[in-house]
């Protein structure tokens, strides 16, 4: 081989090489044991060890999977509207407890009782016990007489009663049945003749004839309760005291002032709501609003004129048209309770009363609205 021969070997082979598309340089890198170890990491990193290649998905397949993910998505919207307002009102029922389960403050509470008996006070500056009387003894017959039935009852009863018996020795030594006939109109006639004959005979033998002046000693005589006691010292003798009625009871529930339903528990709390000095008034102000306006059924809340301090308010009606021909006595223009009623009354005295005709049913019970439930 000569020189030059030598010289162009190398360049025909590597011209070769190139030609059989880098066989040669391959089988150089393969021998080296370089290319090998790349494509093993490349493949490891793309597949991981023990997990065969993800398929390709075929058509039908891509379209089973569509419609599954399309009908988990309309189950998904079908239960929210039954899940969402179950939640929302578990969050309102859970935010109206929590707001209710803090207590009013006792001076809170005493607050709002001065704001009402002020309302009431402006309203009703008439307000007055509803019962005709001349002195303690007709106060103390009359509110004995009023279980049960309306003032306006007792008011034209006890005329004829205190014509014939004016004095407790005069009613103590009274015949039971002429007792009995003249308070038959006011119900219940037999066992309130009792009472009086008895209440009668013990003031006559213990008292000296006159009434007693304390709570003590009056709750002793026959017929009398806390409640009667109260009217009778409150307004024969000025000695303050809530009157807790019928009335009274549920408008100051209405009111939130208290939640008793026991007279004597009524009594002791809303006591401590207000000053002594506002007891009795307080008590016939609330009476007065419970017989004309908050009635027990259906309250005229339309035609309230404290509407805005009670907490209450929608009980009632509230249409003002139809909630003021719910208005009674003399808010309603009609006659009061009282055939002698105070000099300041704004309304008409009441009709005496129209029969003395004998009431069939004499233990038959008036409407519950009604009642005043004297002695208890």
């Amino acid at each position: 081989m000569s020189e030059q021969e030598a010289a162009a070997a190398p360049a025909r082979k590597a011209a070769a090489g190139k030609a059989a598309g880098g066989t040669g340089t391959a089988k150089a890198v393969k021998a080296a044991g370089k290319a090998p170890a790349a494509k093993r990491t490349t493949a490891a990193k793309k597949a991981p060890t023990g997990k065969a290649p993800a398929k390709k998905a075929t058509p039908a397949k891509k379209a089973t999977e569509a419609k599954a993910a399309s009908a988990k998505k309309t189950s998904a919207k079908k239960a929210a509207p039954v899940k969402a307002p179950a939640k929302a009102a578990s969050k309102k029922a859970a935010a109206a407890k929590a707001s209710g389960s803090k207590p009013e403050s006792q001076a809170a509470r005493a607050k709002r009782a001065a704001r009402i008996n002020s309302a009431l006070a402006e309203v009703y500056y008439y307000a007055h016990p509803e019962l005709d009387f001349e002195n303690p003894f007709e106060l103390l017959v009359a509110t004995v007489l009023s279980a049960q039935t309306t003032d306006l009852r007792v008011n034209q009863t006890t005329p004829a009663l205190f014509a014939a018996y004016p004095t407790p020795e005069d009613m103590a030594a009274a015949d039971p049945e002429a007792l009995e006939e003249l308070i038959r109109p006011t119900g219940f006639f037999r066992s309130k003749a009792k009472s009086l004959l008895g209440l009668s005979a013990a003031l006559r033998d213990d008292h000296g004839g006159e009434v007693p002046g304390s709570v003590d000693e009056l709750v002793k005589l026959p017929g009398v309760g806390r409640k009667t006691a109260f009217v009778v010292l409150g307004n024969a003798f000025g000695v303050p005291g809530l009157t807790v009625d019928t009335h009274f009871g549920r408008l100051v529930r209405r009111w939130k002032l208290t939640e008793q339903t026991d007279a004597v528990k009524v009594e002791q709390e809303i006591d401590d709501l207000l000053p002594e000095s506002e007891w009795t008034m307080f008590s016939h102000r609330t009476i007065f609003h419970g017989r004309r306006v908050c009635h027990s059924r259906k309250p005229a809340c339309g035609a309230c004129p404290i509407a805005e301090l009670c907490p209450s308010y929608g009980e009632g009606e509230t249409d003002p048209e139809k909630a003021k021909k719910l208005l009674k006595y003399e808010m309603g223009g009609q006659p009061g309770q009282r055939l002698k009623p105070p000099a300041d009354y704004p309304g008409r005295p009441a009709p005496p009363l129209p029969s003395r005709a004998p009431a069939t049913g004499s233990d038959s019970t008036p409407d519950a609205d009604s009642v005043t439930g004297a002695a208890r």
